[in-house]
This record gives structure tokens, C-alpha cells and sequence, in this order.
């Protein structure tokens, strides 16, 4: 119990809670549900962001929305008063591009059902966007967020996936959270339409959960695991991905999980705050604790 507000919390007492928390030296944000939702910046995320500040605490921001480029997010997280650096913003479309090249680096030539930012992003990374054409043949099929998808272009990409084109999700997200009276269908809704109609789930789904999102920045700034914290406002995304990197999985019910869906998750999360403010004011506190 904190000011009122019911927490659930995985250790035994508030002091094994506290000893945990004094630990983190990094958070690593969602963003939509967690820090605002849609266009609406949640009134104590500014507050949140300079606490950690004086915390000594470092921040980064990880999206499974890929419609905006590193660039973009950057220009849009300025624009609601949050300043980051390109290092401190990753994408799960950032996390595809390095995915490929990693792993598959003959692959050039691709399908991508993604916005036009997206899409300027892999041209970027050296790889090439192929047109709707039975004649130009792919590499591989990228499928991701696309709110300016097409039927064609959707007809087309299963067209290629059926013909056995290697396929790649961006993210697994199923909706996108928003403050608008629309349900937004993610990647994870375009690509069922797409196993249903041929049959074939993608070869691989990047973004949360998998661990590459997070393990990069604990290689970045030469962290251990238990000095980081993710935080976000879904399960199967964010507390998953806490659990596969055995970080601090916080869930904060600001966006998609309810608190129900708190009681019946699986993995269990670490720590369940109604929002990001909540969460901020038990850092402060298990710092307070220590000097007593």
C-alpha cells in the first residue's frame, strides 16, 4: 500500500521490495500506455522523467510501434517536452533492420507492409523496397505496424508468403493503444490475416518480447540485468521480455492491462502500479529507506 493506491508485488515485504529497487540503474520505457496515450502526454510523465534525473537514474525508450523512424520519434518526443538522444529511442523497426543484417545479411530486396517512414528507414540501412509486382520477387516479407496499408499490398504480401519468401513481423502487438474512439489493428492482426490465408506464421517476430530490445542497452552502458527495470503497460510484451532478460518487470495499468489482468498474468510482474508516478515515488522512497 503506498498513498492509498493497491500495489501487487512478487516479494515476500516492502523491505525485499526496497532492496530491489535501490538497485536499478536503468529504466527502459514503453511509450504509448505507459508514458501517454495517442496525442495525451500523461500529467506526471514530465515529473516522472526529472525524478529519475535527480535519482541518478538512466532512462530509454523502447516501441513496438514502428510507424515513426528513431528520427521521428525523436521529433515527436520534443514536441511533448521529452528530450532523448537516438541512442536512448530503439524501434522494433530498428530491431528488424539489425535482425537482418545480423542474420540474414544476402537479404536486400524487400516487401514491407510499413509506413512510408518505415519503409524510408530500411532504404536507409541499405535495403531495397520492392514495388507491388509478381515480377519483382523478394528476399524476404516484412510485416509490421501499417496504417497505411493497402488490400493489394496486404494480397500481395501473403502472395509472397505462400510462395515460401522468408517473413518477419516487426512486433507481435495485436492493438496499438490510443485516446481515440478506434481500435488501431497492429502487426500481430495483419499477420493473422495472413497465416490464416496461407497457413504460415512469420519465421520470426521481433520487438518486445524478444530479449535483443533490451540487451543492447545493457551492453551500452555495461549493466547487469538486475540494474534495470522495464516498464510498460502490457504482459505479452513488456513483462515478458522483463522476465526473458531477468530484469525488473514493471507493469503499470495506464494502457492495455487491467488489474485483473495483473492478478491472472503469466509471468507474474515484479511490481503492478497503477502508472509510472506511483512507480516513481517507491524509487524515491527505497532511496529514502536506506539512509534511515
Amino acid at each position: 500500500m503506498l498513498n492509498g493506491k493497491v500495489l501487487l508485488s512478487s516479494q515476500p515485504d516492502e523491505q525485499a521490495l526496497f532492496d530491489k529497487l535501490r538497485k536499478i540503474k536503468l529504466i527502459a520505457l514503453d511509450m504509448d500506455g505507459t508514458l501517454y496515450s495517442g496525442r495525451t502526454v500523461f500529467p506526471y510523465t514530465h515529473k516522472f522523467l526529472a525524478d529519475l534525473k535527480e535519482m541518478g537514474i538512466r532512462y530509454c525508450f523502447l516501441t513496438n510501434n514502428p510507424t515513426k523512424s528513431n528520427s521521428d520519434y525523436l521529433k515527436h518526443l520534443r514536441r511533448i517536452g521529452i528530450h532523448a538522444t537516438s541512442e536512448e529511442v530503439y524501434t522494433s523497426g530498428q530491431a528488424t533492420i539489425d535482425y537482418l543484417k545480423k542474420h540474414h545479411p544476402s537479404f536486400r530486396q524487400l516487401f514491407i507492409l510499413g509506413t512510408p517512414s518505415l519503409i524510408s528507414e530500411f532504404e536507409s540501412a541499405g535495403f531495397e523496397s520492392l514495388p507491388d509486382d509478381p515480377d519483382e520477387v523478394p528476399d524476404a516479407v516484412v510485416v509490421s505496424f501499417d496504417t497505411t496499408l493497402t488490400y493489394s499490398r496486404l494480397a500481395r504480401a501473403a502472395w509472397w508468403v505462400a510462395k515460401d519468401k522468408f517473413f518477419v513481423a516487426t512486433n507481435p502487438d495485436l492493438v496499438c493503444p490510443t485516446d481515440q474512439r478506434i481500435l488501431l489493428v497492429d502487426c500481430g492482426s495483419i499477420c493473422a490475416a495472413i497465416e490464416k490465408s496461407t497457413g504460415r506464421k512469420p519465421d520470426v517476430v521481433l520487438g518486445k518480447p524478444q530479449p535483443e530490445m533490451l540487451n543492447s542497452f545493457l551492453e551500452l552502458y555495461n549493466l547487469q540485468s538486475d540494474e534495470v527495470a522495464m516498464v510498460g503497460d502490457r504482459i505479452y510484451t513488456d513483462i515478458v521480455m522483463a522476465r526473458n532478460t531477468n530484469s525488473f518487470g514493471v507493469l503499470v495499468l495506464s494502457g492495455e492491462a487491467t488489474q485483473q489482468d495483473a492478478l491472472e498474468a503469466i509471468p507474474v510482474p515484479d511490481l503492478v502500479t497503477p502508472s509510472i508516478a506511483t512507480f516513481g515515488e517507491m524509487l524515491q522512497l527505497s532511496r529514502v529507506s536506506q539512509l534511515r
